[in-house]
């Protein structure tokens, strides 16, 4: 026999799964009102501290950890000094995610957009450069990276972050590009995983 669920039942029913935590956190599916399996989505960020140590050798001019997996940014100041930890956004799929080691070779306060030639294939339809401003994808600040057309960049559309939405770059809330933009140099250490 199969159930329909009411958007006030469905809300109760989430309700009462987050409220008991461990339900919540186990699987992908809650059962809910007997023989109704509904599936349950969940931002899987994890906001956890680490340590520099595993992913880098030396903390020279700084260096940034993207955790693609858990959607986070990691920044270490080069004297230690400073600790960061950003939500992200992460690209859409597999293939547009670019892994291994950058490094920050230049930064852009107010920068302007033009899409790639691969995203001009897959979307035609988008404008040949966007000026800066509230209509650019990249938001008040870019720190572009030693790989072509990847940047870590602020974004107007906060929806976008602790998700998999980018066409390959990491994004930021605007606010806080602008204090990794402060803290960042040329040269600073970028490590995708």
């Amino acid at each position: 026999m199969s159930h329909t669920l009411s958007r006030r039942g469905f809300l109760a029913a989430t309700a009462a799964v987050v409220g008991t935590g461990a339900a919540a956190q186990t699987a992908g599916t809650t059962e809910i009102e007997g023989d109704i399996t509904q599936a349950v989505q969940r931002n899987i960020s994890s906001f956890r501290s680490l340590d520099w140590q595993p992913y880098f050798s030396n903390l020279k001019n700084g260096a940034i950890l993207v955790d693609i997996q858990s959607r986070a940014l990691h920044y270490w100041s080069e004297d230690e000094a400073i600790y960061k930890l950003f939500p992200t956004s992460v690209p859409l799929t597999e293939d547009l995610t670019r892994k291994g080691r950058t490094e920050v070779i230049r930064k852009v306060e107010g920068p302007s957009w033009a899409p790639t030639p691969a995203m001009k294939i897959r979307n035609p339809e988008w404008p040949d450069f966007i000026g800066p401003g509230p209509e650019n994808p990249l938001g008040t600040h870019a720190l572009y990276l030693s790989w072509q057309y990847y940047r870590i960049h602020g974004t107007h559309d906060t929806r976008k972050i602790g998700r998999r939405s980018s066409n390959g770059c990491v994004g930021l809330y605007n606010e806080q590009i602008a204090e990794l933009f402060g803290y960042a140099t040329v040269g600073t250490q970028v490590l995708l995983i």
